[in-house]
């Protein structure tokens, strides 16, 4: 199921939707592998009432599992990842909705964490570091999240480079707000080309730059 497009705002385009990896079914899958074993064994080495009893309670053990595998798959259709062209969206739930929202200029680091099994199979953890109070969010069972993380970096440029383009072309024209923060970024610059700041310190006073720029005139 596609995320909402009503819940996009007016030239948000959605670049990334994803549900979770298919890992976030290991625990049910299992569970109900190790169930129907049981139960086989219980059914050919155990005769009498103890096997009869013991067979009831696997059996009910494992419509247990499978109503839990259920769920997991209803609620597995309710999450997403998404990146937009503006902000990253993590939403879930299946009656009481509830969700995250990180604008693209807030994002300050985008880690990700792959175990070998979850390397050989496309899975990973995405960690996002951002300004603000909710500061790092882990998501898990994330679909490839290398690529994710390429996606991300490659929207926070595009995104910096629309700013940095309304920025000149308002320079160009006498605004003072903008020919300030011209200003400021031009010794930004002239810091990092002398390395008294690192690369990282330099993106984010950037994006903090470019963030108090005024609206464009509707």
């Amino acid at each position: 199921m596609a995320f909402p497009r009503k819940l996009l705002n007016p030239g948000e385009d959605v670049v990334v939707d994803l549900h979770p990896h298919w890992f976030y079914f290991l625990e049910p899958a299992f569970t109900v592998a190790g169930l129907i074993l049981l139960w086989l064994v219980i059914v050919v080495l155990l005769d009498g009432d103890a096997g009869k009893w013991l067979g009831y309670l696997a059996g009910i053990g494992l419509v247990v599992a499978l109503v839990w595998g259920l769920w997991r798959f209803v609620n597995w259709r309710s999450i997403h990842f998404v990146v937009t062209n503006d902000r990253l969206i993590y939403r879930h739930g299946v009656f009481a909705k509830s969700g995250i929202q990180i604008p693209l200029e807030r994002v300050n680091n985008v880690i990700f964490h792959q175990g070998i099994v979850e390397r050989i199979f496309g899975a990973g953890d995405l960690i996002i570091e951002s300004a603000g109070e909710s500061g790092q969010q882990r998501f898990a069972d994330v679909n490839h999240p290398d690529q994710v993380q390429n996606v991300i970096y490659a929207e926070m440029d595009k995104s910096e480079d629309d700013k940095l383009a309304k920025l000149r072309s308002a320079a160009a024209t006498g605004d003072s707000a903008a020919v300030d923060v011209a200003g400021q970024l031009e010794k930004l610059e002239g810091l990092l080309a002398r390395g008294t700041i690192t690369q990282q310190e330099f993106n984010l006073q950037k994006q903090r730059l470019l963030g108090t720029l005024p609206p464009p005139p509707a």
